[in-house]
Protein backbone atom coordinates (compact mmCIF):
# COMPACT_ATOMS: atom_id res chain seq x y z
CA UNK A 1 0.00 0.00 0.00
CA UNK A 2 0.82 3.40 -0.40
CA UNK A 3 1.52 5.99 2.85
CA UNK A 4 3.20 8.99 4.01
CA UNK A 5 6.64 8.06 5.71
CA UNK A 6 8.74 10.55 7.88
CA UNK A 7 12.13 10.81 6.95
CA UNK A 8 13.73 14.08 9.35
CA UNK A 9 12.31 17.17 9.62
CA UNK A 10 10.29 18.78 6.78
CA UNK A 11 11.05 15.81 4.78
CA UNK A 12 7.73 13.27 4.34
CA UNK A 13 7.01 10.93 1.36
CA UNK A 14 4.73 8.82 0.17
CA UNK A 15 6.05 5.16 -0.15
CA UNK A 16 4.96 1.73 -0.68
CA UNK A 17 5.59 -0.45 2.58
CA UNK A 18 3.62 -3.47 3.73
CA UNK A 19 0.01 -3.96 3.99
CA UNK A 20 -1.34 -4.14 7.77
CA UNK A 21 -2.50 -7.41 9.39
CA UNK A 22 -4.07 -8.44 12.14
CA UNK A 23 -1.81 -9.04 15.06
CA UNK A 24 -4.63 -9.50 17.82
CA UNK A 25 -8.17 -10.52 17.96
CA UNK A 26 -9.72 -7.08 19.29
CA UNK A 27 -7.70 -5.50 15.70
CA UNK A 28 -9.43 -4.40 13.04
CA UNK A 29 -8.02 -2.98 9.35
CA UNK A 30 -9.74 0.05 7.83
CA UNK A 31 -9.71 0.79 4.31
CA UNK A 32 -9.18 4.50 4.05
CA UNK A 33 -11.30 7.28 2.90
CA UNK A 34 -10.40 10.16 3.96
CA UNK A 35 -7.36 11.83 6.33
CA UNK A 36 -6.02 14.95 7.03
CA UNK A 37 -3.11 16.82 8.13
CA UNK A 38 -3.56 18.05 11.33
CA UNK A 39 -1.43 21.26 13.22
CA UNK A 40 -0.04 18.70 15.40
CA UNK A 41 1.45 16.81 12.76
CA UNK A 42 3.37 20.19 12.48
CA UNK A 43 5.44 19.44 15.12
CA UNK A 44 6.59 15.74 13.70
CA UNK A 45 7.49 17.47 10.52
CA UNK A 46 9.46 20.70 12.30
CA UNK A 47 11.49 18.06 14.27
CA UNK A 48 10.27 18.82 17.29
CA UNK A 49 9.20 15.31 18.52
CA UNK A 50 11.36 12.33 19.67
CA UNK A 51 12.09 9.18 18.99
CA UNK A 52 10.81 9.62 15.56
CA UNK A 53 12.11 6.79 13.46
CA UNK A 54 12.97 6.97 9.15
CA UNK A 55 9.76 5.00 7.24
CA UNK A 56 6.99 5.93 10.25
CA UNK A 57 3.76 6.37 8.92
CA UNK A 58 2.24 9.61 9.86
CA UNK A 59 -1.39 10.57 10.49
CA UNK A 60 -3.68 10.91 13.00
CA UNK A 61 -7.14 11.94 12.24
CA UNK A 62 -8.68 9.52 9.45
CA UNK A 63 -11.83 7.45 8.64
CA UNK A 64 -12.74 4.61 6.48
CA UNK A 65 -14.24 1.52 5.83
CA UNK A 66 -14.15 -2.01 7.93
CA UNK A 67 -12.44 -4.81 5.55
CA UNK A 68 -10.72 -7.27 8.10
CA UNK A 69 -11.80 -8.23 11.50
CA UNK A 70 -10.31 -9.88 14.79
CA UNK A 71 -12.12 -12.38 16.55
CA UNK A 72 -13.22 -10.69 19.44
CA UNK A 73 -14.22 -7.43 17.42
CA UNK A 74 -18.45 -7.21 17.47
CA UNK A 75 -19.21 -3.44 17.26
CA UNK A 76 -19.17 -3.29 13.66
CA UNK A 77 -19.46 -5.64 10.69
CA UNK A 78 -17.97 -6.31 6.81
CA UNK A 79 -20.80 -6.99 4.09
CA UNK A 80 -20.65 -8.05 1.03
CA UNK A 81 -22.41 -6.27 -2.07
CA UNK A 82 -23.72 -8.19 -5.01
CA UNK A 83 -20.71 -7.82 -6.64
CA UNK A 84 -19.24 -9.75 -3.97
CA UNK A 85 -17.51 -6.77 -2.94
CA UNK A 86 -16.22 -5.78 0.31
CA UNK A 87 -19.04 -3.37 2.01
CA UNK A 88 -17.72 -2.72 5.47
CA UNK A 89 -19.30 -0.52 7.97
CA UNK A 90 -18.51 3.32 7.72
CA UNK A 91 -15.93 4.11 10.71
CA UNK A 92 -14.53 7.07 12.31
CA UNK A 93 -11.27 6.72 14.68
CA UNK A 94 -10.55 8.66 17.52
CA UNK A 95 -6.88 9.43 17.25
CA UNK A 96 -6.14 8.47 20.87
CA UNK A 97 -5.55 4.25 21.54
CA UNK A 98 -7.88 3.34 24.51
CA UNK A 99 -8.48 -0.19 25.62
CA UNK A 100 -11.98 0.26 27.45
CA UNK A 101 -11.10 -1.78 30.64
CA UNK A 102 -8.53 -0.08 32.76
CA UNK A 103 -8.84 2.25 35.57
CA UNK A 104 -8.76 5.53 32.90
CA UNK A 105 -11.41 4.14 30.38
CA UNK A 106 -13.75 3.18 33.11
CA UNK A 107 -13.98 6.96 34.48
CA UNK A 108 -14.05 8.02 30.98
CA UNK A 109 -10.90 9.67 30.62
CA UNK A 110 -9.85 7.97 27.33
CA UNK A 111 -6.45 9.88 26.03
CA UNK A 112 -4.89 8.58 29.83
CA UNK A 113 -5.08 4.72 28.82
CA UNK A 114 -3.29 2.41 31.04
CA UNK A 115 -2.99 -0.61 28.52
CA UNK A 116 -2.32 1.19 24.82
CA UNK A 117 1.10 2.55 25.19
CA UNK A 118 3.71 -0.61 24.74
CA UNK A 119 6.84 2.28 25.63
CA UNK A 120 5.16 3.77 28.55
CA UNK A 121 8.29 3.30 30.63
CA UNK A 122 9.87 6.29 27.38
CA UNK A 123 7.06 8.70 28.76
CA UNK A 124 7.27 7.91 32.46
CA UNK A 125 11.47 9.40 32.05
CA UNK A 126 10.35 12.69 31.27
CA UNK A 127 6.21 12.87 32.55
CA UNK A 128 6.15 10.42 35.44
CA UNK A 129 3.12 9.04 34.04
CA UNK A 130 2.37 7.66 30.95
CA UNK A 131 -0.79 9.24 28.39
CA UNK A 132 -2.72 6.87 25.88
CA UNK A 133 -1.29 5.47 22.70
CA UNK A 134 -1.62 7.68 19.63
CA UNK A 135 -1.94 7.01 15.89
CA UNK A 136 1.14 8.24 14.12
CA UNK A 137 3.08 9.80 16.66
CA UNK A 138 5.98 8.25 17.54
CA UNK A 139 7.43 5.67 19.26
CA UNK A 140 7.44 7.44 22.42
CA UNK A 141 3.17 7.09 22.34
CA UNK A 142 3.45 3.58 20.97
CA UNK A 143 5.09 3.59 17.71
CA UNK A 144 1.20 3.24 16.21
CA UNK A 145 1.69 3.22 12.23
CA UNK A 146 -0.94 6.14 11.94
CA UNK A 147 -4.02 6.98 8.92
CA UNK A 148 -2.23 8.77 5.87
CA UNK A 149 -2.18 6.10 3.87
CA UNK A 150 -4.36 3.58 2.26
CA UNK A 151 -5.21 0.99 5.21
CA UNK A 152 -4.42 0.74 8.69
CA UNK A 153 -4.39 -1.53 11.39
CA UNK A 154 -6.48 -0.12 14.73
CA UNK A 155 -5.98 -2.20 18.07
CA UNK A 156 -8.99 -2.38 20.52
CA UNK A 157 -11.13 -1.85 17.60
CA UNK A 158 -13.82 -3.35 19.44
CA UNK A 159 -13.82 0.06 21.58
CA UNK A 160 -11.82 2.59 19.16
CA UNK A 161 -14.47 2.08 16.13
CA UNK A 162 -17.52 4.64 16.00
CA UNK A 163 -19.93 3.91 13.26
CA UNK A 164 -21.12 6.46 10.89
CA UNK A 165 -24.63 6.57 9.08
CA UNK A 166 -24.31 6.54 5.14
CA UNK A 167 -26.52 10.31 4.74
CA UNK A 168 -23.51 11.83 6.08
CA UNK A 169 -20.34 12.42 3.89
CA UNK A 170 -16.92 11.99 5.02
CA UNK A 171 -16.31 15.54 5.38
CA UNK A 172 -18.62 16.23 7.45
CA UNK A 173 -17.65 13.76 10.27
CA UNK A 174 -14.21 13.30 9.74
CA UNK A 175 -13.18 16.07 12.23
CA UNK A 176 -14.58 13.26 15.17
CA UNK A 177 -11.45 12.13 14.95
CA UNK A 178 -9.66 14.76 16.67
CA UNK A 179 -10.04 18.38 16.05
CA UNK A 180 -13.95 18.63 16.74
CA UNK A 181 -13.98 16.99 19.88
CA UNK A 182 -10.45 18.96 20.89
CA UNK A 183 -12.02 22.21 20.37
CA UNK A 184 -14.92 20.91 21.61
CA UNK A 185 -13.15 19.93 24.90
CA UNK A 186 -11.13 23.14 25.11
CA UNK A 187 -14.49 24.69 25.37
CA UNK A 188 -16.16 22.74 28.01
CA UNK A 189 -13.19 22.99 29.99
CA UNK A 190 -13.66 26.81 30.42
CA UNK A 191 -16.56 25.95 32.34
CA UNK A 192 -19.22 28.88 30.81
CA UNK A 193 -21.86 30.76 32.00
CA UNK A 194 -24.14 32.55 30.31
CA UNK A 195 -22.86 36.05 29.23
CA UNK A 196 -19.12 34.72 29.51
CA UNK A 197 -16.61 36.17 27.49
CA UNK A 198 -14.18 34.02 25.97
CA UNK A 199 -10.89 34.50 24.07
CA UNK A 200 -9.07 32.25 22.05
CA UNK A 201 -4.78 32.19 20.63
CA UNK A 202 -5.34 30.52 17.60
CA UNK A 203 -7.10 30.38 14.83
CA UNK A 204 -5.83 27.18 13.37
CA UNK A 205 -8.70 24.33 12.63
CA UNK A 206 -8.44 23.24 16.87
CA UNK A 207 -9.28 27.53 17.36
CA UNK A 208 -11.88 27.46 14.39
CA UNK A 209 -13.70 24.66 16.48
CA UNK A 210 -13.08 26.12 19.94
CA UNK A 211 -14.59 29.26 18.71
CA UNK A 212 -17.90 27.42 17.45
CA UNK A 213 -18.07 24.95 20.40
CA UNK A 214 -17.90 28.12 22.80
CA UNK A 215 -20.85 29.51 21.58
CA UNK A 216 -22.55 26.44 21.22
CA UNK A 217 -21.84 25.81 25.45
CA UNK A 218 -23.47 29.48 25.80
CA UNK A 219 -20.53 32.14 25.58
CA UNK A 220 -21.95 35.61 25.17
CA UNK A 221 -18.94 36.59 22.93
CA UNK A 222 -16.34 34.99 21.88
CA UNK A 223 -13.19 37.22 20.89
CA UNK A 224 -9.98 35.23 18.64
CA UNK A 225 -6.55 36.00 18.02
CA UNK A 226 -3.96 35.41 15.25
CA UNK A 227 -2.08 37.22 12.72
CA UNK A 228 -2.62 35.77 9.80
CA UNK A 229 -5.31 37.22 7.60
CA UNK A 230 -7.24 33.92 6.21
CA UNK A 231 -8.04 32.32 9.44
CA UNK A 232 -8.46 35.65 10.97
CA UNK A 233 -11.52 35.79 8.30
CA UNK A 234 -12.71 32.41 8.70
CA UNK A 235 -13.15 32.93 13.03
CA UNK A 236 -15.01 36.24 11.75
CA UNK A 237 -17.29 35.12 9.01
CA UNK A 238 -17.71 31.32 10.34
CA UNK A 239 -17.41 31.62 13.87
CA UNK A 240 -18.94 34.97 14.43
CA UNK A 241 -16.08 36.11 16.65
CA UNK A 242 -14.53 39.22 17.03
CA UNK A 243 -11.02 39.25 15.63
CA UNK A 244 -7.28 40.19 17.21
CA UNK A 245 -3.90 40.29 15.19
CA UNK A 246 -1.70 40.43 17.69
CA UNK A 247 0.72 42.04 15.09
CA UNK A 248 -1.33 45.03 14.88
CA UNK A 249 -2.40 45.83 18.78
CA UNK A 250 -1.13 44.98 22.21
CA UNK A 251 -3.63 41.80 23.11
CA UNK A 252 -3.58 42.70 26.96
CA UNK A 253 -4.46 46.01 26.08
CA UNK A 254 -7.07 45.39 23.86
CA UNK A 255 -8.94 42.85 25.65
CA UNK A 256 -9.46 44.97 28.58
CA UNK A 257 -10.79 47.47 26.69
CA UNK A 258 -12.83 44.95 24.72
CA UNK A 259 -13.97 43.30 28.46
CA UNK A 260 -14.28 47.28 30.19
CA UNK A 261 -10.96 46.59 32.24
CA UNK A 262 -12.16 42.70 33.48
CA UNK A 263 -10.23 40.47 30.68
CA UNK A 264 -11.97 37.61 29.80
CA UNK A 265 -13.82 34.99 31.35
CA UNK A 266 -11.84 32.44 30.30
CA UNK A 267 -9.16 31.86 27.92
CA UNK A 268 -8.06 28.67 25.48
CA UNK A 269 -4.28 28.46 24.02
CA UNK A 270 -5.22 26.59 20.51
CA UNK A 271 -1.42 26.94 19.75
CA UNK A 272 0.91 25.10 21.90
CA UNK A 273 4.45 24.27 21.44
CA UNK A 274 5.51 26.50 18.34
CA UNK A 275 3.88 29.84 19.28
CA UNK A 276 4.91 32.76 17.27
CA UNK A 277 5.20 36.44 19.09
CA UNK A 278 6.40 39.76 18.17
CA UNK A 279 8.07 40.94 22.02
CA UNK A 280 11.52 40.08 23.10
CA UNK A 281 10.24 37.37 25.12
CA UNK A 282 9.21 35.55 21.55
CA UNK A 283 12.73 35.78 20.08
CA UNK A 284 14.10 34.23 24.03
CA UNK A 285 11.94 31.13 23.10
CA UNK A 286 12.86 30.63 19.64
CA UNK A 287 16.75 30.69 20.36
CA UNK A 288 16.78 28.53 23.51
CA UNK A 289 14.58 26.26 21.28
CA UNK A 290 17.00 26.27 18.44
CA UNK A 291 19.56 25.25 20.72
CA UNK A 292 17.56 22.60 22.56
CA UNK A 293 18.22 24.69 25.53
CA UNK A 294 13.65 24.56 26.00
CA UNK A 295 11.51 22.01 24.05
CA UNK A 296 8.65 24.76 23.81
CA UNK A 297 7.71 27.97 22.86
CA UNK A 298 5.32 29.13 25.84
CA UNK A 299 4.37 33.10 23.72
CA UNK A 300 0.84 32.38 24.19
CA UNK A 301 0.51 30.56 26.76
CA UNK A 302 2.20 33.44 28.88
CA UNK A 303 -0.27 35.84 26.94
CA UNK A 304 -2.70 33.68 28.36
CA UNK A 305 -2.37 33.86 31.55
CA UNK A 306 -1.43 37.32 31.91
CA UNK A 307 -4.55 38.39 29.86
CA UNK A 308 -7.24 36.14 32.15
CA UNK A 309 -9.74 37.96 34.29
CA UNK A 310 -9.63 37.60 38.03
CA UNK A 311 -11.06 34.66 39.08
CA UNK A 312 -10.87 32.89 35.54
CA UNK A 313 -10.46 29.39 33.42
CA UNK A 314 -7.71 28.79 31.25
CA UNK A 315 -8.04 25.83 28.72
CA UNK A 316 -4.98 24.59 26.66
CA UNK A 317 -5.57 22.67 23.96
CA UNK A 318 -2.25 23.07 21.81
CA UNK A 319 0.02 20.66 22.45
CA UNK A 320 3.35 20.76 24.92
CA UNK A 321 5.77 18.40 24.93
CA UNK A 322 8.30 19.33 27.58
CA UNK A 323 9.51 21.82 29.86
CA UNK A 324 8.30 25.62 30.11
CA UNK A 325 10.89 28.76 30.37
CA UNK A 326 9.32 31.64 32.29
CA UNK A 327 5.25 30.59 33.10
CA UNK A 328 4.32 33.90 35.38
CA UNK A 329 2.62 31.09 37.42
CA UNK A 330 2.48 34.23 40.31
CA UNK A 331 0.49 35.69 38.18
CA UNK A 332 -1.93 32.62 37.79
CA UNK A 333 -1.94 31.69 41.76
CA UNK A 334 -3.00 35.65 42.63
CA UNK A 335 -5.52 35.56 40.12
CA UNK A 336 -6.94 32.70 41.31
CA UNK A 337 -7.13 31.09 37.53
CA UNK A 338 -8.37 27.61 37.01
CA UNK A 339 -6.34 25.27 34.60
CA UNK A 340 -7.57 22.61 32.83
CA UNK A 341 -5.68 20.71 29.42
CA UNK A 342 -5.28 17.49 27.94
CA UNK A 343 -5.46 15.07 24.97
CA UNK A 344 -9.00 14.81 24.17
CA UNK A 345 -11.01 12.05 25.30
CA UNK A 346 -12.21 11.52 21.81
CA UNK A 347 -14.71 8.69 22.96
CA UNK A 348 -16.39 10.95 25.21
CA UNK A 349 -17.81 13.66 22.88
CA UNK A 350 -18.03 11.10 19.80
CA UNK A 351 -22.20 10.43 19.74
CA UNK A 352 -22.83 13.98 21.31
CA UNK A 353 -21.24 15.77 18.48
CA UNK A 354 -22.45 13.60 15.93
CA UNK A 355 -25.84 14.74 17.30
CA UNK A 356 -24.89 18.31 16.98
CA UNK A 357 -23.74 17.42 13.08
CA UNK A 358 -27.25 15.16 12.18
CA UNK A 359 -29.29 18.83 14.01
CA UNK A 360 -27.64 20.75 11.63
CA UNK A 361 -25.90 23.03 14.41
CA UNK A 362 -22.73 22.63 12.98
CA UNK A 363 -20.90 21.57 9.35
CA UNK A 364 -17.36 20.77 10.49
CA UNK A 365 -16.62 20.84 6.82
CA UNK A 366 -16.47 24.82 6.68
CA UNK A 367 -12.61 24.41 8.02
CA UNK A 368 -11.57 22.50 4.71
CA UNK A 369 -9.28 24.72 2.08
CA UNK A 370 -7.38 21.95 0.41
CA UNK A 371 -8.50 18.48 -0.66
CA UNK A 372 -5.66 16.50 -2.18
CA UNK A 373 -4.76 12.88 -3.04
CA UNK A 374 -2.59 11.08 -1.12
CA UNK A 375 0.39 11.29 -3.75
CA UNK A 376 0.71 15.25 -2.87
CA UNK A 377 0.97 14.96 0.98
CA UNK A 378 4.62 16.43 0.48
CA UNK A 379 3.04 19.27 -0.72
CA UNK A 380 0.10 19.90 1.91
CA UNK A 381 2.71 19.48 4.15
CA UNK A 382 4.54 22.27 3.30
CA UNK A 383 1.77 24.45 1.95
CA UNK A 384 -0.01 24.11 5.73
CA UNK A 385 3.15 24.54 7.43
CA UNK A 386 4.49 28.22 5.55
CA UNK A 387 0.33 29.11 5.47
CA UNK A 388 0.57 29.39 1.36
CA UNK A 389 -2.27 29.65 -0.94
CA UNK A 390 -4.89 30.04 2.46
CA UNK A 391 -4.38 26.76 3.91
CA UNK A 392 -6.41 26.32 7.34
CA UNK A 393 -7.09 22.19 6.56
CA UNK A 394 -5.73 19.66 4.16
CA UNK A 395 -8.36 16.80 4.03
CA UNK A 396 -5.77 13.87 1.74
CA UNK A 397 -8.09 11.09 -0.29
CA UNK A 398 -6.32 7.51 -0.66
Amino acid sequence: MKAVCWHGANDVRVETVPDPKILNPRDAIIKITSTAICGSDLHIYDGYIPTMQKGDILGHEFMGEVVELGSEVKNVKIGVDAKRLLLGDRVVVPFTISCGNCFFCQRDLWSLCDNSNPNAWLVELQMGHSPAGLFGYSHLFGGYAGGQAEYVRVPFADVGLFKIPDHLTDEQVLFLTDIFPTGYMAAENCNIKPGDVVAVWGCGPVGQFAIKSAFLLGAERVIAIDRIPERLQMAKEQGKAEVLNYEEVDIGEALKELTGGRGPDACIDAVGMEAHGTDAMAFYDKVKQAVRLETDRPTALRQVILSAGKGGHVSIAGVYGGFLDKIPMGSAMNKGLTFKMGQTHVHRYLKPLLNHIENGDLDPSFVITHTLSLDQAPHGYQIFKEKKDNCIKVVLKP
